[in-house]
This record gives structure tokens, sequence and C-alpha cells, in this order.
């Protein structure tokens, strides 16, 4: 499967391929960024496409590759099992906590939770 946009729960999703090429630098997310533009609100990008960096937050990778969602007005979905992430940093487990309570940038473990949450999300 290639990256592609769906409709889920009434929003244009850019659903990546596990399979596709890592978000290693901002250029990448930049990549996902243009490719949205073809009809997604929002950006679902499977946690193994993402660099370690991103996880490992004194990189400031992740805090750089959110900003620029936030700036063109996408949502960024992480989507997949971070568990192993989580529990080697609580500054990890702050953010993700912070960030799903908010609407910008959201980790979820699959592609049915996403769903969940854009029904409940509002418009």
């Amino acid at each position: 499967m290639a990256d592609e946009v769906q409709q889920r729960a009434g929003v244009g999703v850019l659903v990546c391929d596990p399979a596709g090429p890592p978000v290693a630098t901002v250029a990448d997310a930049l990549d996902l960024i243009g490719a949205a533009f073809l009809g997604a609100e929002v950006v679902a990008v499977p946690a193994s496409r993402l660099d370690a960096d991103f996880f490992s937050l004194g990189t400031r990778f992740a805090g750089e590759v959110m900003q620029k969602f936030v700036n063109y007005r996408l949502r960024l979905v992480v989507v997949g099992d971070i568990s192993a992430h989580l529990a080697a940093s609580a500054a990890l487990r702050a953010l993700v906590h912070e960030s799903n309570r908010a609407d910008h940038v959201w980790f979820v473990p699959d592609l049915d939770a996403l769903d969940a949450r854009l029904t409940a999300a509002p418009r």
C-alpha cells in the first residue's frame, strides 16, 4: 500500500504506509505535509516510520516535526505501539499525555482508535 488519502470518520486522512520511507529529517516531514495537501487534514504516520530521534526528546526532532504540522494547520497522528519508548522516558510520557489532551498531535495505538478520536473531536 502506498501513502493514500482516505476519508475516515468524515475527515480526510493521509494514511502513511508502514513500509514507506522513514521520517528521519524535517525535510521528510515536510514531504508528508506536501502530500497531505491532496485533501487531508490529518496525517497518520506509523510509529515504525519515525526515526528513533523522534522519541528521544533531547534531540528536539519531535518538537521540530510537530511544530511544522501545527504551522501548516495539519493534525499529526502517530499510530502504533510506542510503549518501549514510553517506558524509557518520563518526558516522553508527559508529552504524549499532554498531546492527547489537545487537538494538534495525537498518539494512538491503531487506526480504529484514530477513527474514534476523529468521531469525538470537534470540527
